[in-house]
């Protein structure tokens, strides 16, 4: 809009300068309180649009009923493991719901489109999600049903046995870390409430305070505690060999540097090759910030919580 363009209605209100979302100010029966009119606070922000946010709401519905119904009908033939694939889906759909639904419980300005992480976290995690399925459909069906003979079509086909009782204990550990993984999460954004945010925050807002009780009294970082695991479940459960390599590497070299402010990260010479293919396949970035961060804003208080909690995650801490 050039400057010779008119003052829009969300503009033009009162009401509607008073915040940044719509919903702080908007009455709640969604009248102006004089006119009687619609309220014209609803338009100030698209993220806090009820159609966007009922859109995403429904495709995410659209996406698990779909997936579950596959799952179930490929679990009817116990031979197949294509049923990983639309479970992974069935994943992928709660974790996203979730995500906005306890956003909207628990710290409702927060609650807008981008809470649902469905494009937040950039294309990287989308590619990311994107290679897992293809190796999982590669993996479990067509190199099963047309290489039948190739044992070894991976290079890492060790890891994952196809001896029923080795393969069972795989979806055992496969399931038991994605169930930790999601409830440690929720349960930490749920704790943490107002004080949780799905963006690093660069300056102190009014009333945040430095949770220590609940969850965070033993975990410092309970969210990424629990995305890293359940992120390491869904490939396990998914047999997928060379994405749970890529995962565990990318996420924990991510958390590393973001949690460990004052770190000098050392990678194997040897595993440095499958980072680099992995952050160029996926756009990986990295962000230092967060620690450093809030050391500036509880000071010491930071550092004694620091100092006796723990991250969860191998070798960081």
């Amino acid at each position: 809009m050039d400057s010779a363009s008119s003052t829009s209605p969300a503009e033009a209100s009162p009401l509607c300068k008073q915040s940044p979302w719509a919903t702080a100010t908007a009455p709640a029966n969604g009248l102006e309180p004089d006119s009687g009119r619609p309220s014209r606070c609803m338009a100030i922000n698209p993220k806090k649009s009820s159609s966007a946010i009922s859109l995403r709401a429904f495709l995410i519905g659209l996406a698990f009923g779909i997936s579950i119904t596959l799952t179930f009908s490929a679990l009817r033939r116990p031979s197949s493991p294509i049923w990983r694939a639309p479970f992974f889906v069935t994943t992928l759909s709660t974790f996203h719901f979730l995500e906005f639904y306890i956003t909207a419980l628990y710290n409702p300005p927060a609650a807008t489109t981008s809470a649902f992480l469905l494009t937040t976290n950039g294309y990287s995690y989308n590619v990311a999600h994107t290679l897992a399925l293809v190796e999982c459909v590669f993996g479990n069906y067509i190199a099963a049903r047309y290489f039948p003979e190739q044992t070894y079509l991976y290079p890492f086909d060790a890891l994952f046995p196809t001896e029923d009782g080795v393969r069972a204990a795989w979806l055992t550990l496969g399931f038991a870390l994605l169930l930790v993984g999601q409830g440690i999460r929720t349960l930490a954004m749920v704790h943490a409430a107002t004080n949780f945010n799905h963006l690093i925050q660069f300056r102190k807002k009014e009333g945040h305070v430095l949770v220590t009780d609940g969850i965070y009294r033993w975990l410092r970082h309970p969210s990424y505690f629990g995305f890293f695991w359940w992120g390491l479940g869904t490939q396990i459960i998914m047999g997928n060999q060379a994405c749970l390599i890529g995962y565990a590497l990318v996420l924990w070299k991510f958390f590393k540097l973001r949690i460990e402010s004052k770190c000098s990260l050392f990678v194997y010479p040897a595993v440095k090759p499958a980072i680099a293919i992995w952050s160029l396949l996926t756009d990986f970035r990295l962000n230092i910030e967060e620690e450093k961060l809030l050391m500036e804003f509880f000071g010491q208080d930071y550092v004694r919580y620091r100092d006796k909690t723990m991250v969860g995650i191998p070798l960081i801490s």
